[in-house]
């Protein structure tokens, strides 16, 4: 299957800049993922499309302010960083730019010294692994000089830290948000609940990865970037339990479909426990525990797009896609939103 097969054409126009002052008033594309029928609606409609006895599984991970601008020791030349992932206590994977100015030993200062880190070593892709010297608390300093790690799409100042973070996060570790999760609010949570609508929370620390562009012509040569995940013994009882009466599973987010999906057995049970995941779906792909998916409107040719089109279709999305462009719809981390679902269900 080849990377073009999952292109689209996108104005640039149609990139969301800045979140929407209501999180719920986004818009809502529902599409049928057996016969690509469509529907028009807006993002707090959702609660009109479960139903009692459904799941709805959400990812609890929280955004750290990963971007860190500082000086390098002795030059004072600038240099950003990227937190990634922690190896272990105060040693992580970063992005550095330049990373020419980032040699093994090179240390660099933050917050005029608050936070220093020396590279240590030059891991994969060219990353550095920094190990960080502060007095204090290091999430402290972290929060007092780090930036989010908005994705390059975004070129406008986010203004108000928490709207890159969803109403339920509460596991720090992500460089980036799971974003289908940014359009739920306190109160419609409550709403699905009262329901009769069961939430479970997972954990899966979005990486970097997530952004990076599939550079290989057939996609079943790509690799997918590794990224953490959790899920409690009681989280995994609520889905099984769902999934055993008959009740939908719907994930919130292409993060939460790869958590539920990586840590469930062939037969469709979901495991509590932790680890790495490196899953990769793409059409073929046969779902173990995810019905329905509420996510965002994805990059052309990406692993998200994909994922997408191995739930409800290649033709069908890509015609979701065309149809979204044409009502202007608006794309990307802040944009509106898509449910993928079964409504004969």
């Amino acid at each position: 299957m080849n990377v073009r097969d999952f292109y689209f054409d996108l104005p640039q126009e149609l990139i969301a800049q800045d979140p929407l002052e209501d999180r719920s008033a986004s818009r809502l594309l529902v599409l049928d993922k057996h016969t690509g029928e469509m529907e028009h609606r807006h993002f707090r409609d959702i609660l009109n499309y479960l139903k009692k006895g459904d799941c709805l599984v959400i990812n609890d991970t929280k955004v750290i302010p990963a971007r860190l601008f500082g000086v390098k020791e002795g030059t004072q030349a600038k240099i950003e960083i990227l937190l990634l992932k922690r190896r272990e206590n105060d040693i992580w994977e970063t992005l550095v730019k330049p990373g020419k100015k980032a040699k093994v030993g090179t240390v660099i200062s933050f917050g005029d010294g608050l936070l220093t880190g020396t590279v240590i070593d030059v891991v994969e892709e060219g990353n550095r692994l920094i190990q960080f010297s502060y007095e204090g608390i290091f999430e402290e300093i972290l929060d007092q000089l780090g930036q989010m790690p908005l994705p390059p799409y975004i070129t406008h100042q986010l203004q108000d830290k928490n709207r890159y973070q969803t109403v339920y996060a509460k596991n720090e570790g992500s460089a980036a948000a799971p974003t289908a999760g940014l359009h739920f609010t306190k109160d419609l949570l409550k709403e699905i609940q009262e329901k009769g609508v069961e939430i479970a929370h997972v954990t899966l620390h979005v990486g970097l990865g997530t952004f990076r562009p599939v550079k290989v012509d057939e996609i079943e040569a790509h690799h997918m970037h590794s990224e953490f995940y959790i899920v409690e013994e009681e989280e995994a009882k609520k889905v099984n339990d769902a999934k055993r009466n008959g009740g939908r599973i719907v994930c919130v987010g292409t993060t939460s479909c790869r958590t539920v999906e990586s840590a469930s057995t062939d037969d469709g049970i979901l495991k509590a426990g932790s680890g790495w995941t490196e899953i990769f779906i793409y059409p073929g792909y046969r779902f173990k525990i995810l019905d329905c998916l509420i996510t965002n409107f994805h990059l052309p040719e990406s692993t998200l797009i994909m994922l997408v089109s191995a739930l409800a279709g290649r033709d069908h999305v890509l015609h979701a896609y065309e149809e979204a462009v044409r009502e202007k719809y608006r794309f990307f981390s802040f944009g509106d939103a898509m449910f993928l679902t079964d409504r004969k269900n």
